[in-house]
Order: structure tokens, then C-alpha cells, then sequence
């Protein structure tokens, strides 16, 4: 089993920058792709930006997001360490982002999530 721990969120102005840390530990060898989402007030859950594969290092990203956030990964210790780089908040950032991974048998996991609220 794979345990997402994510860390790094917080209260940031408008403009400001924030990075999201995810550390995947256990059989790590079991994900296949691996990404951050988000739950903004109103809406469901959405992707943010995401490896399609870990092994491919194709990434993916919302269109909203596209050029002011970047996903980025580091394996270490036995572990999965994935970033999100976030430049150039803005409120409708705001919301709770989750580390998420799918694996080989397509079951997924979630972490527990981190609040990230960017004040005007």
C-alpha cells in the first residue's frame, strides 16, 4: 500500500508563490501516474496539473494553471517526492489541494489534502 502525505500549503496574497510537497512512501513501485488536484469552493475536484506516468515524465496541466504552475518530481529514500510550483496566485486558487496516484491495477489513493488560500 502507498501513503501520500502532502505538505507545504498556507495563506498567501495575490501574486505571491507557494510549494506544494507530496512524499509517497510504501510500494511505490505499484504507481503508475501521479498529480495534484484541487477543490475549489462550488466545484468538484479537478485536475491541476499531473504525470501522466511517473516512469514517462509526461505531464499534463489545467488550462487555468498553464505557465504559472509546474509539477515536478524526485525519488529518494524509497520514496516519491512530487512538487507543485505555484507562481502568480490568485484567489480563485484558493482550495484544498490533493496529492493523488493511480496504480497498476487502476485503484488510486489520495493524501489528506493542504489548504491553499490566496488572499486580493
Amino acid at each position: 500500500q502507498v501513503e501520500l502525505v502532502e505538505s507545504g500549503g498556507g495563506l498567501v496574497q495575490a501574486g505571491g508563490s507557494l510549494r506544494l510537497s507530496c512524499a509517497a512512501s510504501g510500494n511505490i513501485r505499484t504507481i503508475n501516474g501521479m498529480g495534484w488536484y484541487r477543490e475549489t469552493p462550488g466545484k468538484r475536484r479537478e485536475m491541476v496539473a499531473r504525470f501522466i506516468t511517473l516512469s514517462g515524465g509526461i505531464t499534463d496541466y489545467a488550462d487555468s494553471v498553464k505557465g504559472r504552475f509546474t509539477i515536478s518530481r524526485d525519488n529518494a529514500n524509497n520514496m516519491v517526492y512530487l512538487y507543485l510550483q505555484m507562481n502568480s496566485l490568485t484567489p480563485e486558487d484558493t482550495g484544498v489541494y490533493y496529492c493523488g496516484a493511480d496504480f497498476n491495477d487502476n485503484s488510486g489513493r489520495w493524501g489528506q489534502g493542504t489548504q491553499v488560500t490566496v488572499s486580493s
